[in-house]
């Protein structure tokens, strides 16, 4: 942004300087409008802005001549222009997600649909009603009488809760016009069943969730939280046929909040002041990104190597092994884990529907990032969400031991994709 001063009288024609210098400049006007070379009798302030400039008169009335002054301040055509030159640093920051669509046209109204109304659906309804992230919340489920008995328990807190319209349906028709869908919907496993049959009826549970949601709101967003989530998350993608933002993955959000608190639990220091990430699969190939943790802005690796403290890295794969071992532990005390699930999910949800940009690692379509190759695989990386779904995937350097194992893990999730039945 550029400050121009124009004057007409006694004073220097055109003055420039940065917006910093703004305030101390006008100061100086205001003490030369009352010196004795101009002896002002009224000082006047008036603004007026426009998306592009923001313009300061300020008038001064002399008693023999009139001497007028205005400030325009211009504001660069680009938030991401720095420098005198207007470097873009966003191509350094992000690479962009390849044949993305634009996003969809903003609404003053805001629905959101979920689909499943089990203990995380509902535990993702609750946090979306409370945080009051949507105008109206769609419920959708195959079980009518536990579905209408979760709308009706929500609707009777209407008198505490933000106003939101709430509605359940086991009829898709209902979500027509949603912004985001929320799947959630699973296939149990059956006692002795292995994890590939479990998938192959997920995939089958897919094929009748996801075509009707992409009908109704040919639109939306598609945000996956079944598990598998990767391979689901592709396969909803490939049922959709819709472009690659559009379409992702709850992924790692979950564990790198696990993996924040962990680390924010070991240094008695506030999670939020930890910048963590866990990225790769939703599962036990899972990657630590130890080399970019920092806590209050401080690399805390390279910070204790030039500290010439001593670490030992079994101490950091234990923390990891936490991670991954958390949600177990939670499932063996109460047999199930919903509440930390439904605010990471509402979290992703503000983000994109408030355009908020922020950087979250869920899984997306990650071939050509991070030298990830040899097929289409959804896997989490830290990635910008905003109106249009991913917006992109952030350049983090990664060590050449975390890159391998980013691969190995895109191959995990590649080897089980090749063993199911998908016939898309």
């Amino acid at each position: 942004m550029l400050l121009t001063v124009e004057m007409e009288g006694n004073l220097p024609n055109q003055t420039s300087c940065s917006p910093l210098h703004s305030t101390a400049l006008l100061r100086r006007l205001s003490v030369a409008l009352s010196s004795d070379i101009i002896k002002p009798l009224t000082l006047s302030l008036s603004r007026t802005s426009t998306a592009t400039h923001k313009h300061i008169s300020i008038s001064n009335i002399h008693r023999k001549s009139k001497t007028a002054i205005s400030v325009t301040m211009h504001k660069s055509s680009s938030g991401s222009s720095l420098g005198p030159g207007g470097l873009d640093l966003t191509q350094s920051f992000f690479k962009p997600i390849s044949s993305a669509a634009p996003p969809s046209p903003t609404k003053r109204h805001t629905k959101i649909s979920v689909v499943g109304a089990g203990n995380v659906g509902m535990a993702i309804a609750q946090t979306i009603l409370t945080q009051d992230l949507a105008d109206e919340l769609v419920l959708i489920d195959v079980n009518p009488d536990k579905l209408r008995g979760e709308m009706l328990d929500l609707q009777h807190a209407a008198a505490f809760l933000p106003r939101t319209k709430i509605l359940a349906s086991v009829d898709y028709a209902v979500t027509v016009g949603s912004d985001l869908c929320i799947v959630t919907a699973g296939a149990r496993q059956n006692l002795g069943e292995s994890r590939l049959n479990l998938l192959q009826r997920n995939v089958a549970l897919f094929r009748k969730i996801i075509p009707p949601l992409v009908k109704f709101s040919p639109d939306t967003i598609l945000l996956i939280v079944s598990n598998p989530v990767d391979v689901l998350t592709h396969v909803a993608w490939k049922l959709s046929g819709f472009p690659s933002n559009r379409v992702l993955g709850s992924g790692t959000n979950l564990d790198s909040s696990r993996f924040r608190f962990l680390i924010a639990d070991h240094l008695d220091v506030n999670a939020q002041d930890v910048q963590a990430y866990i990225v790769g699969e939703h599962g036990d190939s899972s990657v630590a990104l130890w080399s970019s943790i920092s806590v209050g802005g401080v690399p805390v690796l390279s910070f204790l190597e030039k500290q010439e403290i001593a670490y030992e890295k079994e101490t950091l794969e234990e923390i990891h092994k936490a991670v991954v071992d958390s949600a177990y532990e939670v499932i063996s005390l109460k047999g199930y884990t919903s509440w930390a699930i439904g605010y990471s999910v509402a979290n992703l949800a503000r983000s994109i529907l408030r355009d908020q940009r922020k950087i979250h690692p869920v899984s997306v379509l990650a071939k050509g990032f991070y030298g990830v190759e040899g097929g289409e695989v959804f896997l989490s990386l830290p990635a910008q969400l905003g109106r249009g779904g991913v917006l992109g995937v952030t350049n983090i350097h990664l060590t050449d031991e975390e890159e391998q194992r980013l691969r190995d893990s895109a191959r995990t999730i590649l080897d089980v994709q090749s063993q199911l039945n998908l016939g898309i």
